[in-house]
């Protein structure tokens, strides 16, 4: 509502200025019809206003390209033209997709940032990593990285069936492993975020948060774009095959919610086990409840808006969700 009220005050106040070129106009040649003071008013303040326009994305996010025709804001540095609209989209597709389970859509910006252009615009020391710089600016890469690769765990650690699974989903065309497949869907893992974060959910708890967005991006590649079902299902399995848990300073989720900020910044490879154990979890839920499951969550996190205590919580999830989802909570550590 402010940013609206902001631009009608920038739209007036160019008005105003047209009016005062038009004025001169008319002291210029008083013989000047009304017809084409009036035309001329129009073409002033439609320049103006577009000059406006451009000059604010300028300002905004100097230096890249925006995208335009799409649900989300999308802007992308130079080189990326592809990514951007591969990513643009697929969310043009997510969002419709939850467009009659939710009721809601979120106001997103997505910026693909090269290398050079991703200190320019976070602060988020690792290029590679998806995340947010506000609450509606979505950060990814637009290309392969050291990150990524780094997931890439030696062959000769790895089973042979989970090692062919690897090579199959995540072969780029030369022939070489990449999880840029993986990360790129991330970003309909984020794209989740924005939903319950601007809708204000009450989560109840931090892992929950985490657990409805993968449900989520989950159901929609499950429901919509099963041919990627591999490349989101593999890295989790090869994470937690090649993992053992005794390695981990923290495995609990009592853990998780009195130290999520600690545990994703000092030790990221141990947050990236939970989110693997999350994504298999998602996994395992879709596959009990379909897609209904996250209507079903999403309407249970908008309309209990008081802190509840594990049992009730567990209670609540088993009774209006699915058995499955509560066991996530109830199971974490038997697992």
């Amino acid at each position: 509502m402010e940013k609206d009220m902001k631009r009608k005050e920038q739209f007036f106040a160019l008005e105003e200025s047209s009016n005062d070129l038009v004025r001169q106009e008319g002291r210029k040649s008083s013989n000047d019809s009304e017809l084409n003071s009036r035309t001329f008013r129009f073409i002033v303040i439609v320049f103006m206003v577009l000059s406006f326009h451009l000059n604010g994305q300028s300002r905004e996010f100097p230096g890249l390209t925006p995208l335009e025709g799409h649900l989300t804001q999308v802007y992308f540095s130079n080189g990326s033209d592809e990514k951007a609209a591969r990513i643009a989209n697929q969310m043009d597709q997510v969002i419709h997709f939850y467009d009659d389970k939710l009721m809601f859509r979120p106001e997103v910006i997505i910026l693909v940032l090269s290398p050079d252009d991703w200190g320019r615009f976070t602060n988020f020391p690792v290029y590679g990593m998806p995340h947010y710089s506000n609450n509606k600016t979505l950060i990814v890469a637009s290309q392969n990285n050291d990150f990524w690769d780094g997931f890439i765990p030696p062959q000769d650690s790895l089973s042979a069936d989970i090692a062919e699974l690897l090579s199959r989903a995540y072969s780029g065309a030369d022939g070489k492993l990449t999880m840029e497949p993986f990360f790129d869907l991330l970003a309909i893992h984020e794209l989740g975020h924005a939903y319950h974060i601007q809708d204000k959910l009450m989560m109840q708890r931090k892992w929950m948060g985490e657990v409805f967005v993968n449900l989520f991006l989950h159901a929609y590649i499950a429901e919509q774009e099963p041919q990627l079902l591999p490349q989101l299902t593999v890295f989790p399995r090869m994470v937690l095959a090649s993992t053992q848990k005794s390695s981990l300073k923290y495995t609990t989720l009592k853990d998780l919610e009195e130290r999520y900020n600690e545990i994703g910044q000092q030790y990221p490879m141990n947050y990236g086990w939970y989110q693997c154990r999350w994504h298999t979890s998602a996994a395992n839920i879709y596959d009990a409840g379909g897609a209904e499951v996250v209507k079903d969550l999403w309407d249970v996190l908008k309309s209990n808006r008081e802190p509840l205590d594990d049992e009730k919580f567990a209670l609540l999830l088993s009774r209006e969700v699915h058995q499955k989802l509560a066991d996530v909570l109830l199971k974490w550590d038997l697992e």
